[in-house]
């Protein structure tokens, strides 16, 4: 047995598969062998759902006026709610669902040897009669929402020769009309786009022809504050946000490679001219910011990062955008950063027009877990006691949601600082005493994980499983990086991501999916390994972590059979409820069928990369999951009623629109090649079979 599933191993290693393809081979291996010949001992296998929570959300009111007309947005509307007000589609006849056109990109022609370093993860918006969305490679196209056909395409040219350090990937483009320009004129309505090398560019929206009277021909490059040791180190990954005559973006920057890195500013222009309007660094420089107190002996001035790489939200009525920040550098020591580090790990409302912090909430003191905040924070509406409240919800790589007064950034369901781990820790570190935990809302996904919690699917891997646990420290939630090893769990991709969360304000129901694995982090003396390290992704084994005494490594904890240790489900969609805080439903996302041999259909959650839509028709649309599927679970129960077949990964979020009567739903289907989901170009709408 051993031999064949060791033979199995150096043949996915000698195809170049990825870990999770390797362990589902031997899975699949490992239930032929079961079925056939009956020598091996199914050891908790765990096919139910352990984590499943029955309940139901009532409608409670109205949606607000206007929201969900139309998906003008990355987020459908600015504040991100991910709703929309077609309800063509219902739970009684989302069965009959069928597709309805298919457009196919070409992305990767003339740029094959790149595929393998791409994820489709974009969303389209609709507008000017168009449905616009940029490809992995940043070219901007613009179809014909009813039968898919193109009306226009623009090429931005990204260089394709580097490394990017978050894969080749655009997730959306953002849309502005001139209030003061002639509605028939070039350039009137725009869409901007970030690209993979820190270019805002702007094209007409009727036609794509770049708009020559912004910036530089119609462009404006966002210049890196140091050197970078290598051209993908920096990038723009997620959709441009609009705040009235300002559109303001992002930056994504390579984690762990060093101190003192690029500046993780976020950017404002002139929706006309292109010109600077302002620059927020949540690391504060100024010596007037008070925040710079909790960043010890002037680290402020040294340390990057705390970038803005996920979606920006915007509040058009206050006049504020919602920033979430992530962390410091290097995201695993802060021994030279001591404090909480304030706007980092944080929720930062800006004014819009200047650029000023507003007011700024932060998820997590001094982080040394690379617990950044991954998803737009939301904007919504929440109906309690008889009024109408508005809130921010972000939620979190920890499988935590915080939701807070949008007026002030207080804690609208309560937070508590409570006491964290601190043995384990390097001598040089000074960790904070506490973290912020939701009072109402208990974590969506496990946060401890011991030997006895072990899965395998024999008693040989369950003990592996349960032995690699034991080499751990493994004090729950904020476990100190360590020398000898420290447990993740959630792991640095667990959680939320950057599919963000969709609100169903008739129900006050917020809805996220997210992802349970845990990682093995460990921190190593000063090596001389660490200067031979010039380029780092997110699926490095190892970071030099320069200016620091450690590098770091981490890694999934996976059985000697590639299977993950923690228990299943390792993808999962809950319903929470934003008045009480209560989980109301929580469901599996994700089977095995297109990672398993022979396609076997276990439901077993699978990561997941992407995330919800919520229609006034009562049911939400994810792909995100594994395998290729678009599904439909009803919003009310969170029980899954149809799914629909995609010709490639669905890592995206989908979006829904209704046109002369009949509701689509659109989805990104082009794999994402870390995750080793089927690549591909595809944009794909089902509909219900049209009426005559």
């Amino acid at each position: 047995m051993l031999i064949l599933f060791e033979a199995l191993m150096r043949y996915a290693a000698a195809m170049n598969l990825n870990p999770m393809r390797i362990f589902l081979l031997a899975f699949g291996l490992f239930i032929a062998i079961s079925i056939f010949g009956g020598s091996v001992i199914w050891w908790t296998l765990g096919l139910t759902d352990d984590l499943t929570i029955d309940g139901a959300a009532p409608i409670v009111g109205a949606a607000p006026a206007g929201l969900g007309e139309g998906w003008r947005t990355y987020g459908g509307d600015a504040g991100g709610n991910r709703y929309s007000a077609a309800s063509e589609i219902t739970p009684e006849n989302v069965d009959q669902l069928d597709v309805a056109w298919i457009y196919k990109s070409g992305a990767f022609d003339g740029r094959e040897d790149v595929s393998r370093r791409s994820a489709f993860q974009a969303t389209p918006i609709l507008v000017e009669d168009a449905l616009i969305f940029c490809t992995q490679f940043n070219d901007v196209i613009a179809l014909d929402p009813r039968d898919g056909s193109e009306k226009w395409r623009f090429d931005a040219k990204v260089p394709t020769d580097g490394r990017p350090a978050n894969q080749f990937t655009c997730r959306g483009v953002a849309h502005w009309a001139d209030s003061e320009a002639d509605p028939i004129a070039a350039c009137a309505v725009r869409v901007f786009m970030g690209t993979v090398d820190a270019r805002l560019i702007a094209l007409d929206a009727k036609t794509g022809a770049p708009c020559a009277g912004f910036g530089d021909d119609s462009e404006v490059s966002i210049a890196p504050s140091i050197a970078l040791r290598w051209p993908g180190e920096f990038q723009i990954t997620s959709a441009p946000a609009v705040v009235g005559d300002v559109v303001v973006t992002g930056l994504s920057i390579g984690d762990n490679l060093r101190t003192e890195a690029p500046l993780g500013t976020a950017h404002a222009f002139n929706a006309r001219t292109g010109e600077p309007v302002w620059a927020f660094n949540p690391v504060p420089r100024d010596p007037a910011d008070p925040a710079r107190a909790t960043w010890a002996n002037g680290s402020a001035d040294i340390v990057g990062h705390a970038n803005v790489w996920s979606s920006i939200a915007v509040d058009e009525e206050r006049g504020l955008v919602f920033l979430p920040t992530s962390s410091p550098s290097p995201d695993y020591f802060g021994g030279h950063r001591a404090g909480d580090n304030r706007y980092a790990n944080s929720v930062v409302a800006l004014n819009g027009e200047t650029g000023k912090v507003v007011w700024d909430f932060q998820i997590v003191h001094h982080d040394v877990w690379d617990y950044d905040l991954p998803s737009q924070p939301g904007l919504y509406e929440v109906r309690r006691d008889g009024k109408v409240h508005d809130v921010v919800a972000q939620v979190t790589k920890m499988g935590l949601v915080f939701v807070l007064d949008r007026e002030t950034g207080a804690p609208f369901l309560p937070i508590d600082e409570r006491p964290v781990p601190q043995e384990g820790a390097v001598p040089e570190e000074v960790l904070s005493p506490t973290q912020p935990f939701p009072v109402a809302t208990p974590p969506l996904i496990p946060t401890d994980l011991e030997p006895g919690d072990a899965f395998g699917v024999t008693l040989w891997d369950k003990l592996a499983c349960a032995s690699e646990i034991r080499g751990l420290r493994r004090d729950g939630l904020y476990t100190p990086p360590s020398v000898e090893g420290s447990l993740a769990y959630p792991f640095t991709g667990g959680g939320a991501n950057w599919g963000s969360a969709a609100f169903d304000p008739t129900r006050n129901l917020l809805v996220v999916n997210m992802n349970s694995a845990a990682q093995a982090m460990q921190l190593h003396p000063d090596t001389e390994d660490r200067a031979e390290i010039t380029e780092l992704d997110h699926d490095a084994e190892f970071a030099p972590m320069e200016g620091a005494p450690y590098g770091m490594s981490r890694k999934l904890i996976l059985s000697p059979l590639g299977l993950p240790c923690s228990p299943p489900p390792w993808g999962v969609i809950a319903g929470v409820d934003l008045v009480t805080g209560d989980i109301v439903w929580r469901r599996t996302l994700g089977t095995t069928r297109d990672l398993a041999p022979g396609g076997i259909a276990l439901k077993l959650g699978t990561p997941n990369f992407g995330g919800p839509v919520i229609t006034a028709g009562g049911l939400v649309f994810i792909g995100a999951a594994m395998d290729d599927y678009l599904r439909a679970f009803d919003v009310e129960t969170g029980v899954e009623l149809w799914k629909g077949r995609l010709p490639a990964g669905g890592q995206a979020t989908p979006m829904t629109y209704e046109l002369d009567g009949r509701q689509y739903v659109v989805i990104a289907a082009g794999g994402h090649a870390r995750a080793g989901t089927r690549l591909g170009d595809s944009l794909v709408a089902f509909a219900l079979p049209q009426r005559p």
